[in-house]
């Protein structure tokens, strides 16, 4: 009786922390959508308000971190861009997207600190 009682607590903390993880990836996704939205009117502070947010409800979304990538590029944070792109990458590495992303950006950056 005490291995079933262990055992059904056991899957259940386990069930809990799935809950608690799709309830937090819920949550980010819902701030990603939201900084697009803002994004594409032009808020880009707002948006990356909610990037941020996003990584920070789930620091293993990889979305979120793309897209801080190119809202901190736009906003010429380009220290920021590299970090949150190099993220991104880390979390999906096989992720076409983002590594496009990232690839734009380095081209981009690069050509920039060689004219200074």
């Amino acid at each position: 009786m005490l291995l079933r009682t262990l055992l059904l607590a056991s899957l259940l903390t386990v069930s809990n922390q799935v809950f608690v993880q799709a309830d937090e990836r819920s949550d980010a996704r819902a701030q990603v959508d939201f900084g697009i939205a803002v994004a594409q009117k032009g808020l880009w502070k707002e948006a990356i308000y909610r990037w941020e947010r996003a990584s920070t409800i789930d620091p293993n979304y990889a979305a979120a971190w793309n897209n801080l990538g190119i809202a901190y590029e736009q906003q010429g944070l380009f220290t920021d861009a590299r970090e949150a792109y190099e993220v991104a990458l880390d979390l999906e590495p096989n992720n076409i997207m983002i590594q496009q992303n990232y690839d734009l950006f380095r081209e981009i950056n690069d050509r920039l600190q060689s004219d200074r």
